[in-house]
């Protein structure tokens, strides 16, 4: 099976100081339709550059990225932004919610761009559907400020799950939220795996890594596969 994702070798340096750091050195990674990967590392590991060149928001200086077993590693911005709304859907720590606008309108905004002009009815069909998927269609008519930290955060992965797309990356995505909340949220994300998309989640919880289907570890940009047990 070709993998959703396939790094190999990939180097960011930090350029705009005295001396160059590393921030990726050497990562390996693949990730195929229905996996689940934890990354872990503590604060300044580059967890969050290895997202920006996975979600492609940044380019490596070395290395090849496979995407489908296409390589993109060099593509323009116009190309790379395409992708972006076309086979990647985001979830942050921060909901990015537009409190003015109902969930069901929030999460429509994720269609307006990438997804080509759509009938009303199959637009509302698609935010229908996604808010299902994590559970809280009925509060497709309520705004952010009346929703709780848990009920926005699974406003936006619906909100990424709207596009289809094939990878879902999320970074820290529980870090505001209550225990019991955030396991909710997890569970909301690992259900889009079983749909075959591919879930890459950065967290500093070590329960909520345990619950992907592999943990690598990053330790001064470097990545380490984690043996089980």
């Amino acid at each position: 099976m070709t993998a959703l994702i396939e790094l190999t070798g990939i180097t960011k340096v930090l350029k705009g100081q005295k001396q160059p750091r590393t921030i990726l050195d050497g990562i390996d990674l693949s990730v195929h339709p229905g996996e689940s990967v934890a990354i872990v590392g503590r604060s300044g590991s580059g967890k969050s550059t290895l997202l920006s060149v996975i979600g492609l928001f940044d380019r490596p200086d070395q290395g090849s990225y496979l995407l489908g077993g296409q390589e993109i590693s060099r593509l323009k911005e116009r190309r790379a932004a395409k992708l972006r709304s076309s086979q990647f859907g985001f979830v942050f720590q921060r909901f990015f919610l537009l409190k003015h606008l109902t969930a069901a309108q929030n999460v429509s905004m994720a269609l307006v761009n990438g997804q080509g002009w759509l009938p009303r009815r199959d637009r509302r069909a698609r935010v229908m559907e996604a808010l299902e998927q994590v559970g809280i269609a009925h509060l497709a008519k309520n705004r952010p400020p009346k929703m709780s930290g848990g009920e926005q955060q699974r406003v936006a992965i619906a909100r990424a799950l709207v596009r289809n797309p094939q990878i879902l990356l999320a970074d820290e995505p529980t870090g505001a939220l209550d225990t019991e909340t955030g396991t909710l949220v997890i569970d909301a994300l690992l259900e889009a795996t079983t749909r075959g998309c591919g879930l890459i989640l950065v967290t500093h919880d070590r329960d909520h890594a345990a619950r992907m289907g592999r943990t690598v570890d990053l330790v001064d940009g470097v990545l380490t596969e984690r043996v089980a047990a």
